[in-house]
């Protein structure tokens, strides 16, 4: 295992999804209001929300996939809506860090890694545009530049619990299963990673399991079993170096 696949939302950044959720809604459809009535635009929110995380044609982005269904939904082009879209994810969204707590041992965590050879990937359920995901990530007390990728709606084709969207990380970062880990809360959106062939981590201080269904994960623990767990791995360059003496 040289690979380790991170979720990013009650995983590396633990959130009040309840809370941000409302916020998120609020403060994005007032932003909108030149746009589409309030109301209008939060049903037409969350219906192509969920187009796009059924929809699995390989040859639309994310973006794509919701912005068909969308637009036509509040009678605007995408034109209209996208400048103010970017706006707000560039300023407005900052406020919704109130409903996140950072975890300094998560910083250390993903440092040790780092230092340890391992290729890192945020492998959040791509929702959202990228800067939305990178103020999320800065909030965890990290950097862009600490992860080989991160996934967003404007480059992924597939959503979770899809398991053709781990299918395509292991594509851009040209890995096998079996040299990941994924490290996630959602007992359907993170585990089904298995089924590829990774093993898995589940975090289990902020567990989702909508379905109740049973858990079958290779590892589990709380926060700081999670922190031993990564502590105890082997250190990747020393091994190679072994490998070449």
């Amino acid at each position: 295992m040289n690979t380790i696949l991170f979720d990013l939302d009650g995983t590396l950044l633990p959130i009040d999804m309840e809370q941000f959720l409302s916020q998120y809604l609020d403060r994005l459809s007032k932003k909108c209001a030149h746009i589409a009535e309030e109301k209008l635009f939060k049903k037409a929110l969350w219906q192509s929300t969920e187009y796009m995380i059924k929809n699995k044609e390989s040859h639309k982005t994310n973006e794509n996939a919701f912005m068909e269904d969308f637009c036509p939904r509040i009678q605007k082009n995408f034109d209209e809506i996208s400048p103010v879209l970017e706006e707000f994810y560039q300023r407005e969204f900052k406020t919704l860090k109130n409903t996140t707590q950072k975890l300094e041992p998560v910083k250390k965590m993903v440092h040790s890694l780092k230092e340890k050879g391992y290729t890192l990937v945020v492998a959040t359920n791509p929702l959202f545009p990228r800067q939305a995901i990178l103020h999320r990530i800065h909030w965890a007390g990290l950097h862009p530049e600490d992860f080989d990728l991160i996934t967003d709606y404007e480059t992924m084709h597939y959503c979770k619990p899809h398991i053709e969207f781990y299918d395509e990380i292991i594509s851009k970062i040209y890995k096998d299963p079996e040299e990941c880990l994924m490290v996630g809360n959602d007992v359907q959106e993170d585990l089904v990673a298995a089924r590829l062939g990774m093993k898995t981590f589940l975090v289990e201080d902020n567990i989702i399991n909508r379905s109740n269904m049973e858990i079958i994960s290779d590892y589990r623990g709380t926060y700081q079993e999670l922190f031993q767990f990564v502590e105890a791995l082997p250190n990747l360059h020393e091994h190679n170096d072994k490998d070449v003496i």
